[in-house]
């Protein structure tokens, strides 16, 4: 048998797969692409039609025309009441959707399981399929040669609706210019609603026709929905032919690429897809601050400025002063803006002009005066609070609760350094926990190796993630908004692929575990107490967090906050902005390191799950909950998160998805600015009191066009 014969049955498998991708991935690439809508609840909905499909399926075809009819029906109807839940976030960006749509996932997946039961489902197809054929001298099962065909059918009379039908073209009319459409006649929120609904119904449909492919299961929605992922950032948001044909590459790597290469194949996908997204940015001018990061729609910093300066020489009876630099720029939410010195009068607090100071400084405030001892004491309040409870807990928990506080206080600095990339540089990122597994790997590996003291292992973690930041970096500062996720969504899942290969290293998915435990200084006793390993979680979270607010306090910092609300203005000014968000990305690394060293010291042991594409969700949820430039907020939102997950649930057991939902969608409606935005929003906003920072948000630079061949 020569090597075309060895390999003609997987790739002809390939193209099979490939093909259930693409069906699932056009569904996935309309939600995007003309509705507007990054939905991470995709592979739920396929999984919905899968549970259907198998539920009803009985091996006669009236069976199968049931079961398509049925599943294809529920998942549309998901994708209505989806529209329905993401349209008030049309404003806040791709993340609020992407956090509310995975919170939906957890809540849709747990459902599912509670209601067809956690076991996979047996799938029985009509005799007919249920068989094998010969195709150029192999059998092949007939059932996948159907698929193929349908699959084929399928993308031809979707080419056929969009370029050739009147509800094709108010779909492409609805992303192009919504505006034109409704003088139409058209609805665009109906057009919205309709375009879900046969987005969900092209999942539920590859769910049902796909399930004796890929049986319904646990862990079958999530790979699903990645693969498609994939398929869409390949194949791109403007037409079928280019997603189909990426589809069928997915396919091909993930079946004849496991059998020729299987130690390649799983890097090949998330490494083709951050690749091209990394070659798209590089061909694209970096966004300015609304698509950096921005706001929700705030005005121009340039005439803000303006206005600023004219009320202040105004209210003195200056003369007039030197109009700043006029580069085109977008504010951020906040209102905060950058500008270059201003002649000699610079604006102080109160309206005052004051001859010797820096405009910049200044100008980041938002023009508060942040100096003054009262100031400084409000701002402290809360942290020193937040300190003081942390350091009670160990007289009023038991040990298990104990040990998740720790667990939070591990989790909480890999939230704070997301707050540095999302709310402080403008880079939402998917992706902190590639560095977060570097230093808990390090750190378990130098504890193996008999290196248990621990400000070692946190030195040798912060170090390591701090490399791995700056060898990641290029490829993320110089994106935007969706792209900036995607881009570290890919990164982030290719170090969960090297964490399962790299076993001599990492144990893959077994994890690493018997290593010994941490001593808390040079010649101590390693630590076993809960007690003790918790004082010693929250010593070095402190100080942590200590240096992370010191550097963001500090000009640096408000150079980086510049960087985020006018990146124009910056560039403009003579601001290496590129240099500060690489600054940026490689110190929040090395927290997230020094944070995935301090979840080892508490757990003693790692496993691929701790830091997978889940804990990357939480600690983005995190900064939701606490605000896109709170400290203390994502801080308390990685406590909440923990309690919810490990403590709450053990109350209702089988349901910590269920609860983990329900908190992603509160959070993503209920604290559009987070937990800081309702304290501040509740004060009197008198002298000295800095505005909330903007909800965390992006706008993708590309803008999304129509679907067409």
């Amino acid at each position: 048998m020569n090597i075309l014969d060895a390999h003609f049955v997987p790739a002809v498998d390939g193209v099979a797969y490939g093909l259930l991708l693409f069906v699932v991935a056009a569904g996935l690439s309309l939600a995007f692409g003309t509705a507007g809508v990054l939905n991470l609840s995709h592979g739920a909905l396929y999984a919905i039609g899968a549970y259907t499909g198998a539920e009803l399926s009985d091996g006669t075809w009236g069976g199968l025309a049931v079961g398509l009819a049925a599943g294809t029906a529920a998942a549309a109807a998901a994708g209505a009441g989806l529209s329905a839940a993401t349209i008030p976030l049309a404003r806040r960006g791709h993340l609020a959707q992407a956090l509310l749509t995975f919170g939906l996932a957890l809540i849709g997946g747990n459902l599912l399981i509670e209601f067809f039961g956690a076991d996979e489902l047996p799938v029985r197809v009509p005799e007919a399929l249920d068989s094998s054929v010969t195709l150029l001298g192999h059998r092949y099962p007939a059932y996948r040669l159907c698929f193929i065909l349908m699959a084929v059918l399928l993308a031809a009379f979707g080419t056929w609706v969009l370029t050739r039908t009147r509800v094709g073209a108010a779909v492409r009319a609805s992303a192009d210019d919504p505006q034109m459409l409704a003088t139409t006649g058209h609805s665009p929120r109906a057009v919205h609603t309709g375009v879900l609904a046969a987005a969900g119904a092209l999942a539920g449909a590859a769910g049902v026709l796909g399930a004796p492919i890929i049986g319904p299961g646990a862990g079958t929605a999530d790979t699903v929905l990645m693969l498609s992922l994939v398929v869409v950032v390949l194949g791109g948001l403007r037409s079928l032919w280019t997603t189909l044909f990426a589809a069928i590459a997915v396919g091909e790597v993930q079946t004849l690429g496991v059998s020729v290469a299987p130690d390649w194949a799983p890097y090949l996908l998330f490494a083709a897809m951050a690749a091209v997204l990394i070659v798209r940015s590089q061909f694209t001018e970096p966004a300015t601050s609304a698509a950096h990061g921005g706001g929700d729609g705030g005005s121009d910093p340039v005439e803000w400025l303006r206005r600023r300066l004219s009320a202040s020489f105004k209210g003195r009876g200056a003369g007039a002063a030197t109009a700043p630099s006029a580069a085109t720029a977008s504010g951020s939410g906040d209102g905060a803006s950058v500008g270059t010195r201003s002649g000699t009068g610079t604006p102080e607090a109160g309206g005052r002009s004051g001859g010797g100071r820096n405009a910049l400084p200044w100008l980041l405030r938002g023009g508060s005066a942040d100096g003054d001892l009262a100031s400084r004491v409000r701002q402290a309040a809360p942290l020193l609070l937040l300190l003081g409870v942390l350091i009670a807990l160990p007289t009023l928990l038991d040990a298990y609760t104990i040990s998740l506080a720790g667990s939070a206080l591990a989790l909480g600095l890999l939230a704070v350094s997301v707050t540095i990339l999302t709310g402080y540089a403008g880079l939402p990122t998917l992706g902190q926990t590639a560095p977060f597994a570097v230093g808990a790997y390090a750190t378990a590996n130098l504890a193996d190796a008999g290196w248990t003291v621990g400000p070692v292992q946190v030195v040798v973690a912060a170090i390591a993630a701090a490399v791995f930041s700056l060898v990641t970096g290029p490829a993320v500062i110089r994106a935007r908004g969706t792209t900036v996720l995607m881009i570290t969504l890919a990164i982030g899942e290719l170090a969960s692929a090297a964490i399962n290969q790299l076993k001599s290293v990492t144990g893959g998915a077994d994890g690493l575990v018997g290593f010994p435990p941490t001593q808390a200084l040079w010649g101590g006793e390693g630590m076993v107490d809960e007690s003790e390993v918790y004082n010693y979680a929250l010593a070095v979270a402190v100080v942590a967090v200590a240096v992370t607010l010191l550097v963001l306090r500090s000009p640096a910092g408000k150079l980086l906050t510049g960087t985020r609300n006018a990146e124009a203005r910056m560039r403009a000014s003579g601001h290496p902005v590129g240099r500060y968000l690489l600054m940026a990305h490689i110190g929040a690394g090395a927290l997230a390191g020094v944070g995935g060293s301090v979840m080892v010291t508490v757990q003693q042991y790692l496993s691929p799950a701790d830091v997978g594409f889940e804990i990357a969700a939480f600690a983005l949820l995190a900064v939701v909950i606490g605000g896109s430039t709170s400290v203390v907020g994502a801080l308390i939102g990685a406590g909440l998160i923990v309690s919810t997950r490990d403590w709450l649930a053990g109350s209702w057991p089988g349901h910590g998805h269920l609860l983990l939902g329900v908190l992603f969608v509160a959070a993503v409606y209920l604290l559009p600015r987070g937990l800081a935005g309702l304290r501040l929003g509740s004060g009197s906003g008198g002298r000295g009191t800095a505005k909330a920072g903007p909800p965390p948000s992006d706008h993708d630079s590309v803008p999304a066009g129509k679907v067409t061949p």
